[in-house]
């Protein structure tokens, strides 16, 4: 179960409520340093930027290929751990706008995590130290330690200790 927080509206859909929910300024300031981190060819000037800018949580040595797109509305909910490496055009969503109402939610990426291209990470969802996502996966769901998921919807492939079990047998 994703953990977010929901905020209920009462007029027009909550996107078209966008700028009473978080500020107009904040958005293009985060537009501008994401789209600067979207092409910025350098891994550490990449997760300075985000850290400083955004201030998203970034873990050592962990590597955002090109064209990834954190939220732009609340980036610094979003956290990740050392040594991952998120793959091209992943989008990490820290909010979702509804008709009647939106809801933000933290995402939390562990260490050593692996996250294929094309994938999206809702709001709300903590992936497991160690973990491998395929690419062009929903990530709609928490993800245990050590699993390997995909899909859409996102379904476990192999649990950690059918991982271990592989990577023994490969050895």
């Amino acid at each position: 179960m994703r953990q977010t927080k929901r905020y209920k509206v009462d007029q027009a859909n909550s996107l078209w409520q966008i700028y009473q929910t978080v500020s107009f300024w904040k958005v293009m300031k985060n537009f501008i340093f994401i789209q600067l981190g979207r092409y910025m060819p350098f891994l550490s000037v990449k997760n300075w930027l985000y850290r400083t800018f955004l201030r998203m949580k970034v873990g050592k040595q962990t590597a955002f290929a090109l064209m990834v797109m954190p939220d732009t509305m609340f980036p610094e909910k979003i956290t990740v751990g050392s040594n991952c490496v998120i793959g091209y055009n992943t989008t990490i969503l820290a909010h979702e706008y509804l008709i009647s109402e939106y809801r933000i939610g933290a995402v939390v990426i562990g260490n050593d995590v692996m996250i294929g291209a094309n994938t999206t990470i809702l709001p709300g969802v903590k992936i497991g130290d160690g973990a491998v996502i395929s690419s062009a996966t929903l990530v709609n769901r928490d993800v245990p330690p050590g699993a390997f998921v995909g899909g859409n919807p996102m379904q476990v492939i192999y649990t950690k200790e059918e991982m271990d079990k592989r990577m023994d047998d490969d050895s």
